[in-house]
Order: C-alpha cells, then sequence, then structure tokens
C-alpha cells in the first residue's frame, strides 16, 4: 500500500486563457512536504478557447491521472466532488456616458417604484389623516411628518442593504447577499450536472449501450 494523500477541491476557482492548471491551483493537499511540493506543480489541464466561460474539473479524473502518474501513492477525496473554474476574459472599459444612463434608468425606475407603492396605499392620506389626529388642524402637505419619513426610508433602505457606496456597515450579509448567494449555489449546481464532461461521457455511454 503507497503513502496516502488527502486531496480536497476547492468549490470555485479563476483561471486565464491558455492556462495550465496544476493541483495546487484547484486543490488543497494533505501529505508529506516533499510529496504535496510534487504534486501541488502537478498538470491537470490546459484552458483552451473551446471551453468558453467555464470548465467543471471532476475529482474522479484527476485521482485517475494521479493515480497513472504516482503508482506510490494513495489518493483520497475529502470535500468537494468538482472544482468550477471560470475563464477570466478581458476586462471592458465603459464609457462615463453609458455609466450615467445606466444611473439615470436605475434612479428612475426605484423612484417610480417609490411612488407607486405609496399612491396605492394612499400614505399622503395617512400621513394627512395623522397630523390632523395629532393637531386637530387640517394640512394638505404636512411636511413635519413627510420630511422624517423621507429621510428615514433612505436611511432604512441603507441599513437593509448594510451597504453606504462600497462601505459595509457590519459583517452580517444583507438579505440581498443571501439571495445573490442561494442564486449562485443553484447555478453553480446546474453548471456542475450539465458541463461536467465527466456526466456527459457518462451520458453518451448510457445512450449507446442501452
Amino acid at each position: 500500500m503507497g503513502k496516502m494523500v488527502y486531496l480536497r477541491l476547492k468549490n470555485k476557482v479563476e483561471a486565464k486563457l491558455h492556462q495550465t492548471v496544476k493541483l495546487g491551483d484547484i486543490a488543497l493537499i494533505s501529505a508529506e512536504e516533499e510529496t504535496r511540493k510534487k504534486l501541488m506543480n502537478t498538470e491537470l489541464y490546459e484552458i483552451k478557447k473551446e471551453d468558453r466561460n467555464i470548465v467543471i474539473i471532476d475529482v474522479f479524473r484527476v485521482i485517475n491521472q494521479l493515480s497513472q502518474r504516482y503508482t506510490n501513492l494513495e489518493f483520497q477525496q475529502v470535500g468537494p466532488n468538482q472544482t468550477i473554474i471560470t475563464i477570466q476574459k478581458p476586462k471592458k472599459t465603459y464609457s462615463i456616458v453609458f455609466i450615467a444612463l445606466i444611473w439615470l434608468l436605475l434612479y428612475i425606475g426605484a423612484a417610480m417604484a417609490i411612488m407607486n407603492f405609496h399612491y396605492d396605499v394612499s400614505m399622503e392620506e395617512v400621513q394627512q389623516r395623522l397630523h390632523y389626529l395629532l393637531t386637530g388642524e387640517e394640512v394638505k402637505h404636512p411636511l413635519w411628518i413627510q420630511v422624517p419619513y423621507s429621510i428615514g426610508l433612505g436611511v432604512g433602505m441603507i441599513l437593509f442593504f448594510n451597504h453606504l457606496f462600497k462601505k459595509r456597515i457590519n459583517e452580517e450579509p444583507s438579505p440581498l447577499e443571501v439571495e445573490m448567494f442561494k442564486y449562485q449555489q443553484d447555478l453553480d449546481q446546474y453548471v456542475i450536472l450539465h458541463e461536467n464532461k465527466l456526466v456527459k461521457d457518462q451520458s453518451k455511454d448510457d445512450t449507446s449501450n442501452p
């Protein structure tokens, strides 16, 4: 029996086009120091243009390659079964005009959403009624209620999303971040099932051998 080596694949990593992916790029390795250094530099895959945006590295193929190269070692997988490699592309530069148009579109959309909500719940009438109950006077624009309410609305949105521009207020994730995390998990699971070459090859074998 050979020396035991434990592998833990990383969930997701980034790589560049034509980059040679090594074992140390996609996995954590537990072994003797000399063996570990040798394994970390072991080349597994070269990113090709045909891969487009994503490559799935399955632990089965990783262990299969390593077992053929290092017959004196025994490999044990721990943790995730696949690593998702996202292929980096050159960053595009956007003009200030384009950014301004997007910002204006989002600003108008958000303002319309807030105004439509207030119209649906008759917020102005509620504030007028509240002013009448507290003061006994009928006023069309009770500014002493409307102004603090507007400021509180903005502060409440900042606290809800837990961000002030790029600065996080505290360490707790915002509801939007939690939903984005769930969406990313579902997306990764979909990619693993549909872009994994090992799964595709198995499906072809099952089709050709009914």
